[in-house]
Protein backbone atom coordinates (compact mmCIF):
# COMPACT_ATOMS: atom_id res chain seq x y z
CA UNK A 1 0.00 0.00 0.00
CA UNK A 2 2.88 2.37 0.60
CA UNK A 3 3.71 2.32 -3.10
CA UNK A 4 0.30 3.72 -4.06
CA UNK A 5 0.69 6.63 -1.65
CA UNK A 6 4.11 7.52 -3.08
CA UNK A 7 2.69 7.38 -6.63
CA UNK A 8 -0.02 9.87 -5.69
CA UNK A 9 2.55 12.28 -4.24
CA UNK A 10 4.65 12.12 -7.42
CA UNK A 11 1.62 12.98 -9.55
CA UNK A 12 0.71 15.93 -7.33
CA UNK A 13 4.24 17.36 -7.40
CA UNK A 14 4.40 17.56 -11.21
CA UNK A 15 3.68 21.01 -12.56
CA UNK A 16 2.58 21.58 -16.16
CA UNK A 17 4.87 23.31 -18.63
CA UNK A 18 3.90 26.91 -19.23
CA UNK A 19 4.81 29.79 -21.51
CA UNK A 20 7.91 31.77 -20.45
CA UNK A 21 5.77 34.84 -19.84
CA UNK A 22 3.63 32.92 -17.32
CA UNK A 23 6.52 31.47 -15.32
CA UNK A 24 5.60 31.55 -11.63
CA UNK A 25 1.87 31.70 -12.36
CA UNK A 26 -0.25 29.84 -9.83
CA UNK A 27 -3.98 29.90 -9.29
CA UNK A 28 -5.98 28.43 -6.40
CA UNK A 29 -9.54 28.47 -5.12
CA UNK A 30 -9.95 28.97 -1.37
CA UNK A 31 -12.62 27.46 0.87
CA UNK A 32 -14.95 30.42 0.18
CA UNK A 33 -14.77 29.88 -3.59
CA UNK A 34 -12.58 32.93 -4.18
CA UNK A 35 -9.94 32.66 -6.90
CA UNK A 36 -6.43 33.57 -5.79
CA UNK A 37 -3.74 34.14 -8.39
CA UNK A 38 -0.08 35.11 -8.37
CA UNK A 39 -0.63 37.32 -11.44
CA UNK A 40 -2.75 40.43 -11.80
CA UNK A 41 -5.91 39.57 -13.75
CA UNK A 42 -5.41 42.49 -16.15
CA UNK A 43 -1.97 41.18 -17.11
CA UNK A 44 -3.33 37.66 -17.49
CA UNK A 45 -6.16 38.89 -19.76
CA UNK A 46 -3.66 40.87 -21.84
CA UNK A 47 -1.54 37.73 -22.30
CA UNK A 48 -4.58 35.67 -23.31
CA UNK A 49 -5.75 38.34 -25.78
CA UNK A 50 -2.34 38.34 -27.46
CA UNK A 51 -1.76 34.58 -27.54
CA UNK A 52 -5.14 32.82 -27.73
CA UNK A 53 -7.56 33.12 -30.61
CA UNK A 54 -11.19 33.58 -29.60
CA UNK A 55 -13.24 30.99 -31.48
CA UNK A 56 -16.43 33.03 -31.25
CA UNK A 57 -14.85 36.11 -32.79
CA UNK A 58 -13.19 34.07 -35.54
CA UNK A 59 -16.58 33.15 -37.04
CA UNK A 60 -17.80 36.74 -36.84
CA UNK A 61 -14.75 38.01 -38.74
CA UNK A 62 -15.48 35.58 -41.58
CA UNK A 63 -19.10 36.79 -41.75
CA UNK A 64 -18.05 40.44 -41.83
CA UNK A 65 -15.46 39.81 -44.54
CA UNK A 66 -17.93 37.85 -46.65
CA UNK A 67 -20.49 40.67 -46.33
CA UNK A 68 -17.90 43.20 -47.45
CA UNK A 69 -17.03 41.14 -50.51
CA UNK A 70 -20.67 40.90 -51.61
Amino acid sequence: MAKKDSDKKKKEEKKPTVNKELKGFDITVNSFGEINSTFDLDNLNKFLDENVEDKKLKNRRVLVLSCLIL
